[in-house]
């Protein structure tokens, strides 16, 4: 599967490196020897994983625009990166709603502008740009989606990243058929884990009651989600990028997500957080109508399987207590950083 060595002494370029899953793929690169760039804003949420493990003093942190080509293209002449890694975006779905121009501006035009200097930057070998299962026009089915269904996602935030996806696809074919260099998307499901303080995330909603003595809020309690630990992805996305870099064959588009019995309503996976976190926690039922969210969302990761002989890691069980680890481990003062490096080198294990 992943073979760790190879990423040694790589330059590798992070879009989006200061957000939740950008500051763990960032670890894990370190942690297998890269030398890692990343390109993003200031991290939107405070606190937020990226200050609280000081990343930006063990790799080089770059804090622009990915709207902005120009600042980009000098990043990419600096660094002259042999793969890439596109996280940034603007990721949430009620953001989208109510700032929609922004959220096509970053997902869209932040994509055509990372491509755009990958075009000019011979350097490059191997990319990964990562969007969500929430790509596909979702008919509300319970069986999961497969790579080759309909993209056309039904909010701003879903629909910019079907964009994102389509405008791949256009530069694969247009620009980068005649070189040697491999690109895929990677279309991933809801992920959690340590050391996320979205708002509006059911997971970061948990702890915050769970640290305040409050209540948990569920909008929709029986919404199916593909739920996987952060970690899960980010080992797909690595494993991806090594294997296309070393054989083209290897570079297309491909679903991220968990077993069939762990893609699960949003209510048990409450549950299994107040299982996990102990104590008397409480939750109840917030009836939320004003924005859509579908009903239920599923993966098929058959491709993903056969390709590269992949299945995940941890089930969901295991990856809630890996989360109530982390915030344990932070709500006591504890070393955070060592418990990432803890989690990284059990889950490679």
């Amino acid at each position: 599967m992943l073979d760790e060595k190879f990423y040694k002494g790589k330059r590798i370029l992070v879009t989006g490196h200061t957000g939740f899953k950008g500051t763990w793929l960032c670890k894990m690169l370190l942690h297998f020897g890269a030398e890692v760039t990343g390109i993003a804003l200031s991290p939107i949420t405070n606190p937020s994983l990226f200050n609280l493990i000081g990343l930006d003093k063990t790799m080089t942190s770059i804090m622009e625009d990915i709207r902005d080509l120009d600042s980009l293209m000098r990043v990419f002449d600096n660094v002259q990166p042999e793969m890439v890694f596109h996280l940034a975006a603007q990721p949430l779905v009620r953001y989208g709603y109510e700032n929609p121009v922004v959220t096509y501006e970053t997902n869209v035009m932040g994509t055509v502008n990372i491509l755009e200097c990958i075009r000019r930057h011979d350097s490059v070998k191997s990319v990964v740009n990562v969007t969500t299962d929430k790509v596909y026009l979702n008919r509300e089915w319970e069986w999961g989606y497969r790579e080759n269904e309909e993209l056309n996602g039904y909010d701003p935030y879903s629909n910019s990243k079907s964009c994102s996806e389509l405008v791949t696809s256009s530069y694969i074919k247009s620009f980068f058929q005649d070189r040697t260099i491999s690109v895929s998307t990677a279309r991933a499901g809801n992920v959690i884990g340590g050391g996320d303080f979205s708002a509006n995330r059911i997971i970061p909603d948990c702890v915050r009651a769970a640290i305040g003595n409050g209540t948990i809020h569920i909008r929709q309690p029986h919404s199916i989600r593909p739920y996987q630990h952060v970690l899960e992805p980010l080992y797909v996305y690595l494993m991806i990028a090594e294997k296309q870099y070393k054989d083209s064959k290897y570079a297309g588009c491909y679903n991220v997500g968990p077993e069939e019995q762990d893609c699960m309503e949003t209510g048990d996976l409450v549950k299994l957080f107040v299982k996990a976190w102990g104590g008397n926690l409480k939750w109840c039922i917030e009836n939320d109508l004003s924005v859509h969210e579908a009903e239920i969302l599923k993966l098929d990761c058959s491709k993903l399987k056969k390709v590269f002989s992949w299945k995940p890691h941890w089930n969901l069980e295991q990856a809630v207590c890996k989360v109530v680890e982390w915030s344990k481990c932070w709500i006591n003062g504890e070393d955070v950083e060592v418990c990432m490096d803890r989690q990284i080198e059990n889950f490679l294990q």
